[in-house]
């Protein structure tokens, strides 16, 4: 799904933030904590309770739009169609 494009960045994290992340999924590292932290957010859906939190954040995308072109982005991944 991703590329291997990696950059070298240095930001401030809250160490208590990223020990947590470590504790809770067993990573050994600070890179494997934002790097998991990361897919999570990016590649794992919405729950109902988050899609909720939204309501009236004025999001403004065709979502019949989304649906369509995500759609044709599956079935040429599948090679369908």
């Amino acid at each position: 799904m991703y590329g291997r494009c990696v950059s070298r960045t240095n930001i401030d994290i809250d160490d208590d933030l990223i020990a947590g992340v470590m504790r809770r999924y067993g990573l050994a590292t600070k890179k494997d904590a934002v790097d998991f932290a990361l897919r999570q957010v990016s590649v794992v859906p919405m729950t109902a309770r988050e899609m909720h939190a939204m309501r009236g954040s004025g999001w403004g995308a065709d979502l019949e739009d989304l649906r369509t072109r995500e759609g044709a982005e599956v079935s040429a991944q599948w090679g369908e169609g």
